[in-house]
């Protein structure tokens, strides 16, 4: 299951889809959250979803080409509580933020078996409910009619700063070049793949948060939900 934020009681409550997509670093994960939590929301991290299938997969040593991975992919169990990732009931939500991870999730990603497995899985969780889905198909595959559809860009280097720093947060010793030429790889893999590409829905909010604040980018994504709403 995923977490439920408190809704304000002032705010709109019948069921709804609110999808940010967009690159690596351009501010969707804080973005999806700190507007699940205006709204009342839930929250789905799907990015989180393919890196512990990356994980397990790594684990057993099964090339994400393989044939085998259809078949694993039935032995394994995900779990979203509030704030933590369960694969198989073990707690892997410290275990799948790491820089490994980060470049593998990219990789799996692409491999069509896992992401029809995880597509399924994200339109069973949002049944019945109200939620900001964040991740990179979201508004084009996932959910088409999603109410409200967001794509968020930011300039190559804005994105690689934060994602310097977040990694140096952690405790992963990268240098900024190392990151900015994963980050090209990692944009390059997502943009090309033939199932899911990392592109806009033709009827997204593009919004470029190179300049903005993470507060200034929820303010803007808020307005926009409520413009939507308001129809």
């Amino acid at each position: 299951m995923v977490g439920l934020y408190s809704a304000p009681a002032h705010f709109y409550t019948a069921t709804m889809i609110v999808t940010i997509d967009g690159p690596a670093g351009s501010g969707k994960s804080t973005a999806a959250r700190g507007l699940a939590r205006r709204l009342g929301f839930e929250f789905l991290d799907t990015g989180a979803m393919y890196r512990a299938m990356a994980l397990a997969l790594s684990r057993l040593a099964i090339d994400f080409s393989s044939d085998k991975v259809p078949e694993v992919l039935t032995t394994l169990r995900l779990e979203m509580p509030p704030g933590h990732v369960l694969l198989n009931g073990e707690d892997v939500t410290a275990t799948i933020r790491t820089a490994a991870m980060n470049s593998a999730s990219s990789k799996v990603a692409a491999v069509p078996a896992v992401r029809a497995f995880l597509v399924e899985q994200q339109r069973a969780i949002a049944t019945g409910r109200s939620m900001v889905c964040e991740g990179r198909d979201q508004g084009t595959v996932v959910f088409p009619d999603a109410t409200c559809k967001f794509f968020l860009v930011a300039d190559p280097f804005a994105r690689a700063h934060r994602r310097h720093r977040d990694l140096l947060a952690r405790g992963h010793a990268l240098t900024f070049e190392q990151v900015l030429a994963e980050q090209e790889e990692r944009d390059r893999r997502d943009s090309s793949r033939s199932v899911g590409p990392l592109k806009p829905a033709a009827d997204a909010i593009i919004i470029d948060t190179s300049d903005l604040t993470p507060d200034q980018v929820i303010d803007h994504l808020e307005r926009e939900v409520r413009r939507c709403i308001r129809g």
